[in-house]
């Protein structure tokens, strides 16, 4: 079913300084300040009116910064687990799932949260934006654009490392809207993005900004608003793996709304995140108590990044430090960074396949076995209420219902490119 909505009604917010302007575009930076810091969406209505289902993320419109909806949305879904508490002893957790699973009526098509991010993110265009998007991805984030700019016939240009490639599945070919590059063998998320920010350059294109864009956290935080909604309060615990640590950003920001609700509570769940040993520059810092990340040799990285199982956390320039990041947000919610294995990461993608009865992507699946490690170590209590923020799941149930089509890129690139032939290759292509 499609639906007409009204705009959204809000101002933008500058963290680092509290100043409140306009939202003139595509704006992804307070204007006149040199402070790094994020800008937040802060919405006219201060308590959220849910929509039904049929409006899919939408159901959510109230706090998200969008001009119009899109066709094919689904919102992610909270449910209090049966299964996986029982194998773990605890009483009050709940899962929030994006992905596909049919008997949960959610159909994501690309079995990713991401969605939440792109349905966002590409509603808060405006209707007659010429420009090109572009979007930097290791995979998950690719697909979810590529399938929503593909069904909503949205120009975009993907930048995807040639290594995540295997990720750009579909259960039919995309518009020619779509247009794929990578960056070749070796390269990882940091050279999709360097390749991202040359293209953006260009005129006639638009970089989609990442966690800057108010659009793309106020996505994925409509976990937060299915799982409070759902439990009838604010959970005392956030677990989720994380690559830029944007979702858990995200859900910190949501909190911070549902407080100013009123109907919710006034509490501030501790964020627990997780990283894929051994890529772990989050963890260094916040175990260093340091807002910035610790130094790290580039190569040594990309060779961790062979290493882990859940290419989706592989950012090596998170939006960590600065204000309004993850950094700041795990200071005042309270929280830690946990680390999981590629083993123990498998073991709890197991574990929930037999308990709860879906498949589970990789980093899933590390926040499931940082879950069954806090549970271990006392970290929550058998009580607590607990939101497991599984991202991404069914992708074997969706692959095994499907005929898939993988998109291929049109350029490869070297992992450090001439920036000159960059822009005068990509703007051969036609749209």
């Amino acid at each position: 079913m499609y639906h007409s909505i009204p705009e959204t009604k809000y101002q933008l917010m500058s963290v680092a300084s509290g100043k409140f302007f306009n939202d003139t575009g595509w704006v992804l930076e307070a204007p006149d300040e040199s402070q790094p810091g994020l800008v937040r969406a802060i919405y006219e209505k201060k308590q959220l009116k849910i929509k039904d289902d049929s409006y899919g993320i939408y159901k959510f419109a109230d706090w998200l910064p969008i001009h119009k909806m899109l066709v094919g949305s689904f919102a992610p879904v909270t449910f209090k687990s049966e299964g996986l508490s029982k194998k773990l002893g605890l009483s009050n957790l709940y899962i929030t799932f994006s992905g596909y699973w049919p008997e949960r009526n959610i159909l994501m098509k690309t079995c990713s949260f991401k969605e939440t991010e792109s349905y966002s993110v590409c509603a808060r265009m405006d209707s007659d934006e010429e420009k090109i998007l572009v979007v930097a991805s290791a995979g998950n984030t690719a697909r979810a654009f590529a399938q929503v700019c593909s069904d909503n016939k949205i120009p975009l240009l993907l930048c995807v490392p040639e290594d995540n490639l295997d990720a750009l599945w579909f259960d039919a070919p995309l518009d020619d809207c779509v247009k794929l590059i990578s960056s070749k063998k070796g390269g990882d998320y940091f050279d999709a993005i360097h390749l991202s920010n040359i293209a953006a350059e260009l005129d006639g294109f638009v970089t989609e900004g990442g966690a800057k864009n108010v659009a793309r956290r106020d996505g994925m935080g409509t976990t937060m608003l299915s799982a409070t909604t759902t439990i009838g309060e604010i959970p005392e615990h956030y677990f989720q793996a994380v690559g830029s640590g944007t979702g858990a950003i995200a859900a910190w920001e949501a909190n911070l709304r549902l407080i100013e609700d009123g109907r919710f509570g006034n509490r501030k769940m501790k964020l627990i995140v997780s990283q894929n040993f051994p890529f772990h520059p989050i963890y260094d810092a916040w175990k260093a108590d340091s807002r910035s990340l610790l130094p790290f040799d580039d190569a040594e990285a990309r060779k961790q990044v062979e290493i882990i199982d859940a290419k989706v956390l592989s950012n090596r320039r998170p939006p960590y430090s600065l204000s309004g990041g993850l950094y700041d947000a795990m200071k005042d919610a309270g929280g830690d960074v946990l680390l999981a294995t590629n083993e123990e990461a498998k073991t709890a993608g197991n574990i929930f396949l037999e308990t709860e009865r879906i498949d589970i992507h990789p980093a899933a699946a590390v926040a499931t076995a940082t879950l069954i490690t806090a549970v271990k170590n006392n970290v929550v209590k058998t009580d607590s209420i607990i939101m497991l923020n599984i991202t991404g799941g069914g992708e074997d149930r969706f692959k095994n219902d499907n005929e898939l089509h993988y998109l291929k890129p049109l350029l490869y690139f070297d992992v450090n490119p001439n920036e000159r032939d960059v822009k005068e290759q990509i703007g051969k292509l036609i749209w």
